[in-house]
């Protein structure tokens, strides 16, 4: 079961699925505007959602790297940087809708509700974070960077999430409505837990073969 697995990850048409998927709720979102279908403020409701999965696909690519190594799947690390893109792609249509559907594209209206409102500051820092990660996201940018400056630089997608979460959390505060907060909070928190966890046992670890070299 698992070597059929492994192959079915391996294959390229798995790349087309995710790429088709990932594009689920986008083309769920046209056909609701065009069929008028999103509620008494389709506005609202554009904005939102492309906000709701940017927030999904952040936690999908953060589950990655904890899938691929306890379950053994290696092949996962090939949809990584997709589905890293993918998350990028519908926080861009997140604030697209922003500037678009309720600033009407005004720059000086926009500039100042960035400044006036902190959830908005911190959901556009993590905007601002997630395109440098686009745009160091390709080999030559790799190679340009140096691995170890690249890994390093695309650690910043553990404070993105954090950022994600808090804009997240105060769109919610404002009607009381924590449900969904806690639960993205609750997988972001055991993703990052998983992480921070491997780092402390690889440091311990580290620690003991030096004392062992010393002896």
């Amino acid at each position: 079961m698992k070597a059929e697995l492994l192959r079915a990850l391996s294959s390229g048409w798995t790349k087309v699925l995710v790429f088709c998927i990932a594009l689920l709720p986008l083309a769920w979102l046209v056909w609701g505007a065009t069929t008028q279908t999103l509620g008494a403020n389709p506005a609202e409701a554009l904005i939102r959602s492309t906000g709701d999965w940017t927030l999904r696909a952040l936690c999908v690519v953060l589950a990655i790297t904890p899938l691929r190594i306890v379950a053994g799947l290696p092949p996962l690390a090939r949809l990584r940087r997709m589905v890293g893109l993918f998350v990028y792609f519908y926080a861009a249509l997140h604030l697209a809708a922003y500037a678009w559907l309720d600033m009407g594209l005004d720059v000086g209206a926009i500039t100042k509700d960035i400044g006036k409102r902190p959830f908005i500051l911190v959901g556009f820092s993590a905007f601002l974070l997630l395109s440098a990660l686009a745009a160091t996201s390709f080999d030559r940018a790799i190679r340009t960077l140096g691995g170890q400056r690249w890994r390093s630089l695309h650690r910043l997608v553990y404070l993105v999430a954090a950022l994600a979460l808090l804009h997240f959390f105060w769109m919610r505060a404002g009607k009381n409505n924590f449900t969904e907060v806690a639960v993205y909070a609750l997988v972001l928190a055991a993703l990052l837990g998983w992480r921070a966890v491997r780092f402390i046992r690889k440091k311990a670890s580290e620690r003991t073969n030096s004392k062992r070299e010393q002896l």
